[in-house]
């Protein structure tokens, strides 16, 4: 089995931890580091990918700004989403040479993390026909997008823990008109560490990894 390293940064920018993916992708193209799984919380920020349409962002530009919500885009795939407070986001950069050649079966893997790590609570997540994702009770609980670069992936998913969901208000999520939840909406306490930690055994057992901390500092990553 090949090494993952798990990497808990905390609360960080959207761009920070862009800047961080863009530098664990090339050191992972050259093959000086493993695979990496960066877990991450944003401050409130919207992200359109680069099948984006601006008319599913609800919002002006000034709206967004008053309301303390940033705006990035970005190279991933998907429409337009919302990352803030309260959400665990799972960067994967992955070498896909080292499982399958396959971008569609890497990203039903990472819905099969998700399904899996809710499952441990009580919580039945599904898939939805063409819509990429994780859904509970036909609510979107996970957003998922990625990159993939020369077989390397970036981004990964967005699943809402205690999120405010009331931000979701600004933009049409993923370009659907569908409602979102979250672990506290559906009544589940939950704390962050232990969904981070089956998020990580679950993503472990999905892509035949072992986790490791990282060899490295953020520093000099």
């Amino acid at each position: 089995m090949h090494n993952l390293e798990v990497r808990h940064l905390g609360r960080m920018g959207f761009g920070e931890a862009y800047a961080l993916q863009c530098q664990l992708v090339d050191q992972r193209k050259q093959s000086l580091i493993p695979d990496q799984l960066l877990l991450v919380e944003h401050p409130h920020t919207v992200t359109m990918g680069r099948n984006g349409h601006e008319e599913n962002i609800l919002a002006s530009p000034e709206v967004l700004e008053k309301t303390g919500i940033a705006f990035h885009q970005t190279d991933r795939g998907g429409d337009v989403t919302y990352h803030g407070p309260g959400q665990i986001i799972g960067y994967g950069i992955i070498d896909l040479r080292d499982w399958k050649r396959d971008v569609v079966a890497y990203v039903r893997g990472l819905e099969e993390v998700v399904i899996r790590t809710l499952a441990e609570f009580g919580i039945e997540g599904t898939r939805v026909d063409n819509c990429t994702g994780v859904w509970v009770n036909g609510k979107k609980i996970a957003a998922i997008g990625v990159h993939i670069s020369r077989w390397v992936t970036s981004h990964g998913f967005a699943l809402n823990l205690d999120t405010d969901l009331n931000y979701f208000q600004y933009i049409v999520p993923c370009g659907l008109t569908k409602p979102v939840t979250s672990f506290r909406d559906l009544g589940s306490e939950a704390s962050r560490e232990a969904v981070e930690k089956a998020l990580v055994r679950h993503m472990s057992e999905v892509y035949s990894l072992s986790p490791v901390e990282p060899a490295l500092t953020m520093e000099s990553a």
